[in-house]
C-alpha cells in the first residue's frame, strides 16, 4: 500500500484545537489575576453612573480688553482646559461652554478631585517673574534677610511636595537633556566654611535686598502670613504684570513660603510646549520647556540678567494664578528656546508642572462660580432600566438559539460567556490603566456587541449546516465550513471596527465611550471566534452526540434535508477467460 504523499494538509484536517483553547484560557486567567492584584475588580464608572464633581467657571475680561469674552476665546479656553484635564489621565470628563461666559467641567468620581480642581480652577495667566526676596510663610521682621530658596514645587497629593531643594533650570537641545548649564544656589555656609571665607575676605558677602521694590511693598512682604488660607487666597491675585508683587507657595518641605517678585519678564503665551519626561541618562524626572521665537528672546535676556546675581535673586518664579509653583535658579543665559527644569522631581510632580506650564496660558481669566456634587441617582435608574432591557433581549436571543440551533446553542452561550469575561476584566483594568470610565453610552455599546458576537456564531453554524446538507459527515463539514465563515466574519467585524474608529475620532465626550466599547468588543469577537468557538466546535464534532446527528444536536441530517452520502461508482470488471458472457438485455 502506497504511503500518503506529504504536502498541504487536507481541508478536512482537524488541526490542534487544544493549543488555541490553552491560549485563551491563559489570557482569561492572566486578566482575572491582574484585576485582583491591582485591586480593580469593578470597571470605573462615568459621572452619569457614579456621580462626580461639576465645576462652573465664569470668564472675566482682563483690564483693557473689554471684548475678550467672545466665542473664539471661549472655545480656545475649552480646548485648553480639556487638554489640562486629560493631562491628568482623566477620561470621560466633559468640558463645554454654557451661555456666553461660563464653562462647565464635569469630572467623574474616582478622579483625584482635589488635584483636578487645582489644575482646572487655576485659570489665570502664567507668568515668569524674577525673585527679589524669599522668606518663610509666617510674618517676619520688617526687613527680612533673604535666604536661599527651596523649591516652590507644584502641590502634590496631600499638599506635600516631593521635590528636592531648589530646582535647576538648564538649556536643552530639541527636547533632549544636555549637561546642566545652571546650578543650584550656594548652600548655607557651615561654620568652618564661614571661617575660611573670613580669612580670605575682611568683609562678609553682601546680602541681596529687594531694592527695586517700594517701601510699602517691603512692609507688605514682611507682614504677609502665607500660613493662613484666607491670606493666600488674595496674595498677588490682582497684581499688574508691569509691577512687582508678593506671592505664596509651597517649599520642598511642604511648608508655605512667601516671595517678593519683580515685574513679569515672560508670560505663559510664550511657552509653546512643556512636559514632564524621564531622562534615561541621569535616571531622573525633568520638565522640558519649549518657547516661541518671541518667548525665546525674552527668556534668554531674563536668564542672562539673573545669572549675574546672587541667590535668591538668580532665581525666577513661575507664577500661576498668583501662586508660585516653582522657582528654579540659573547661572548662565539660556538661549535657543529650549530649557529644562530639574531637581528631584517624581513622575507625578514633573507631569503636574508640565501640565501647568503647557496649559497655563488661557486667553481669559476665570473664577470658580460654583462647585457642586452630582448624584448618580438618575444615571443609576437609567442603567438599571438598560440592564433589564439588555437582559430581556439576551434571554430572547438565547431562547431563539436553543429553539433553532438546539445543541449548537450551548457552544454559542459558552462563547458569549467567554467574551463577557474578557470584556469585563479588560474594562476593569483599563479604568486604572488609562482612566477609562464606563458610562451609559458605553454600556449601550457593550449590549450592541452581543448581537455582533452572536452573528459571528450564526454565520459559522449555518456554514456547517450547509456542508451537512451536502451529504458530508460532521468532522469534515466543520473544517470545510471554516474558511468561508472566517472570511465573512472578518469582513463584518472590520466594517464594525472601522465605524467605531471613525466615530471615536470625530466625536467627543460620551459618544467616544460608545465608540471605544464597540471597537473593543468587536476585536474581542474575532479573538473569541478564532481561539474558542472554532476549536471547541472541532472537539465537540468528535463526540457521538454531534457526530451522529442527534435530533437535539442541531445537526440532524434528516431535519436539515441532507442529500444521501456521496459514493464513488464501481468500475465493471472484465470476465475471466472461458467464463460465459451473458448477453445484455435489449
Amino acid at each position: 500500500m502506497a504511503a500518503p504523499k506529504k504536502g498541504r494538509r487536507p481541508t478536512g484536517a482537524q488541526g490542534r484545537p487544544g493549543r488555541a483553547l490553552a491560549v485563551i484560557l491563559i489570557a482569561m486567567v492572566a486578566l482575572t489575576a491582574g484585576m485582583f492584584i491591582s485591586k480593580q475588580t469593578t470597571p470605573r464608572l462615568g459621572i452619569d453612573l457614579a456621580g462626580g464633581t461639576t465645576i462652573t467657571l465664569k470668564a472675566k475680561s482682563e483690564p483693557g480688553k473689554p471684548n475678550a469674552v467672545n466665542e473664539t476665546n471661549m472655545n480656545t479656553a475649552v480646548g485648553i482646559i480639556e487638554r489640562r484635564v486629560n493631562g491628568l489621565g482623566v477620561s470621560e470628563a466633559e468640558v463645554q461652554t454654557q451661555g456666553r461666559d461660563h464653562i462647565i467641567v464635569n469630572i467623574p468620581k474616582g478622579t483625584n478631585e482635589k488635584q483636578a480642581r487645582e489644575q482646572v480652577g487655576t485659570t489665570a495667566q502664567l507668568y515668569f517673574r524674577p525673585v527679589m526676596a524669599y522668606a518663610p510663610g509666617a510674618p517676619a521682621a520688617p526687613e527680612p534677610t533673604p535666604s536661599a530658596s527651596p523649591s516652590g514645587k507644584p502641590k502634590a497629593e496631600g499638599g506635600k511636595s516631593t521635590a528636592s531643594p531648589t530646582p535647576k533650570a538648564s538649556a536643552s537641545s530639541q527636547g533632549r537633556a544636555v549637561p546642566e548649564a545652571l546650578k543650584a544656589p550656594s548652600p548655607t555656609p557651615t561654620p568652618d566654611a564661614s571661617k575660611k571665607a573670613d580669612d580670605k575676605k575682611a568683609t562678609p558677602a553682601p546680602t541681596p535686598t529687594p531694592d527695586a521694590a517700594t517701601g510699602d511693598l517691603q512692609k507688605q512682604f514682611a507682614a504677609l502670613d502665607c500660613t493662613k488660607e484666607a491670606v493666600r487666597a488674595n496674595a498677588g491675585k490682582n497684581a499688574k504684570p508691569t509691577e512687582p508683587t508678593v506671592a505664596c507657595g509651597l517649599n520642598n518641605a511642604g511648608q508655605w513660603s512667601k516671595w517678593l517678585l519683580g515685574p513679569v519678564e515672560v508670560d505663559g503665551q510664550d511657552v509653546s510646549d512643556a512636559k514632564g519626561v524621564l531622562d534615561p541618562q541621569r535616571a531622573m524626572w525633568i520638565v522640558q520647556l519649549k518657547f516661541t521665537d518671541k518667548g525665546a528672546d525674552k527668556f534668554a535676556k531674563t536668564t542672562g540678567a539673573l545669572a549675574a546675581k546672587q541667590s535668591p535673586q538668580n532665581q525666577f518664579a513661575i507664577v500661576l494664578d498668583g501662586e508660585v509653583i516653582s522657582d528654579p535658579s540659573v547661572s548662565t543665559a539660556i538661549t535657543g528656546g529650549n530649557a529644562e527644569i530639574s531637581g528631584g522631581f517624581t513622575q507625578q510632580s514633573a507631569q503636574d508642572l508640565g501640565n501647568m506650564l503647557s496649559y497655563g496660558a488661557l486667553p481669559l481669566s476665570f473664577q470658580e462660580d460654583s462647585v457642586t456634587t452630582v448624584t448618580a441617582a438618575l444615571g443609576g435608574e437609567q442603567l438599571k432600566a438598560g440592564l433589564i432591557a439588555g437582559a430581556i433581549g439576551l434571554a430572547l436571543v438565547v431562547i431563539y438559539l436553543v429553539a433553532y440551533y438546539r445543541g449548537l446553542a450551548f457552544i454559542a452561550i459558552i462563547s458569549l460567556l467567554v467574551s463577557a469575561i474578557l470584556t469585563y476584566t479588560i474594562m476593569a483594568l483599563l479604568g486604572k490603566g488609562i482612566g477609562f470610565a464606563l458610562n451609559l453610552p458605553a454600556v449601550c455599546g457593550a449590549i450592541v456587541a452581543i448581537g455582533i458576537t452572536a452573528d459571528s456564531f450564526i454565520v459559522y453554524f449555518e456554514r456547517i449546516r450547509d456542508e451537512v446538507r451536502e451529504g458530508r459527515t460532521l468532522r469534515p463539514a466543520v473544517e470545510r465550513a471554516w474558511p468561508r465563515a472566517r472570511r465573512t466574519i472578518l469582513v463584518s467585524d472590520f466594517v464594525s471596527f472601522l465605524a467605531a474608529a471613525v466615530l471615536f475620532i470625530v466625536t467627543v465626550g460620551k459618544v467616544q465611550g460608545f465608540a471605544f466599547t464597540l471597537g473593543l468588543t468587536t476585536l474581542l469577537d474575532v479573538v473569541v471566534v478564532f481561539l474558542f468557538t472554532k476549536p471547541i466546535m472541532t472537539l465537540l464534532a468528535r463526540t457521538k452526540f454531534f457526530a451522529d446527528g442527534h435530533p437535539w444536536s442541531g445537526l440532524d441530517p434528516k431535519r436539515l434535508g441532507a442529500k444521501p452520502p456521496l459514493r464513488r461508482s464501481r468500475r465493471a470488471t472484465a470476465p475471466a477467460a472461458g467464463s460465459p458472457v451473458e448477453p445484455k438485455e435489449a
